[in-house]
């Protein structure tokens, strides 16, 4: 008799393990929601991991949209697990919740990339070959722009110049806004803000094709970077402090800095971090050699690809790129999954 008590409790420790093991299953099994970021290279950069990650790992992905503040915050929280291109350390968002241990971004993925304000080479050279005559020739620097308002005229505004600013929602359009303050042009210029980053290529890319001046915010990696000769205008050094007052909208007296010195990331919740240690030692590893990445992107670009299947492409034309970032039997599970090119 006293062997019944002893075969219940293994049989209910069986059981319980039972359950322990089907509720593990059932956690990963749900999807691993990568951000759906908005711009180019972001996009490119999620399905290709993404593709990496359900083909050679096994394990399921999904997307969430939301503009980079909220998606930082959503990571925070773990209702998100991947940022697949993070500026880490450019909101008071992120800068928060790292310092909490909530958020952690992995690698250096995309090497020398920079981010400014622009305009085309032909305002200041001229462009003989069209025909264009230089619009600002001695137009150097930000502080030079008070003198230049007109040049690029606001259509909508004519007394004022106009500034293509990021998207709202964005965590650089609170920076350039911020930056029109500093720069004391916030009087002189339109802080245009466009719709989308698809947008904010469209209006770039119609005044190069027309040969008109424009003022704008870009960065790298972008097909545009590829395609045409833009200017990056001269701004104050990187100064922290200053820095600071730019990141936040509330800050009433601004200070003019160059950006944060740009490193791109993988950023990853607490919670994946600890469930998910075969793919932090994926995201470490990864590194987009940024002129193969603006071919990349310009190719999508012009060809108006999918992201996912730019992704495609992408992997099943440089192997030699992806391939260091794993083990070789992954490596194969992904590229069985591609297919040849």
């Amino acid at each position: 008799m006293k062997k019944i008590p002893t075969l219940l409790a293994g049989l209910m420790l069986a059981l319980g393990l039972a359950s322990t093991d089907s509720a593990a299953r059932a956690e990963s099994a749900k999807p691993i929601q990568f951000g759906a970021i908005g711009w180019e290279s972001g996009a490119l950069t999620t399905e290709i991991l993404r593709l990496i990650v359900e083909n050679g790992y096994g394990y399921p992905t999904d997307t969430l949209p939301g503009s980079t503040v909220s998606m930082e915050v959503a990571l925070a929280k773990n209702d998100l697990q991947v940022i697949a291109e993070e500026w880490a350390g450019r909101s008071p968002a992120w800068v928060e919740a790292e310092k909490k241990g909530e958020v952690f971004a992995l690698g250096d993925t995309v090497k020398n990339a920079v981010e400014g304000w622009y305009v085309p080479a032909y305002v200041i050279e001229g462009d003989p070959a069209r025909n264009l005559k230089p619009l600002a020739p001695e137009l150097k620097s930000v502080a030079d722009l008070k003198r230049y308002a007109q040049v690029f005229k606001d259509p909508e505004a004519p007394t004022k110049g106009r500034f293509l600013n990021s998207p709202s929602g964005w965590t650089s359009e609170i920076v350039n806004s911020q930056k029109l303050k500093a720069y004391g042009l916030d009087g002189l210029y339109s802080n245009f803000r466009t719709g989308s980053g698809a947008a904010l290529d469209a209006e770039v890319s119609s005044a190069v094709r027309r040969g008109q001046p424009v003022l704008f915010y870009y960065w790298s990696p972008t097909p545009l970077m590829g395609r045409f000769d833009f200017v990056r205008l001269e701004e104050p050094p990187y100064d922290a402090q200053a820095w600071a007052t730019l990141t936040d909208p509330a800050n009433p007296a601004p200070r003019g800095s160059s950006s944060l010195p740009a490193k791109l990331s993988i950023g990853v919740s607490k919670a994946f971090k600890t469930q998910y240690p075969d793919l932090v030692a994926l995201f470490e590893k990864v590194d987009l050699p940024i002129d193969t990445l603006n071919q990349a992107l310009a190719i999508m670009s012009e060809k108006r690809q999918d992201p996912r299947e730019a992704a495609k492409v992408f992997l099943r034309e440089h192997p030699q790129v992806w391939k260091a970032w794993m083990p070789p039997a992954v490596a194969q599970k992904v590229g069985d999954a591609l297919g040849k090119p």
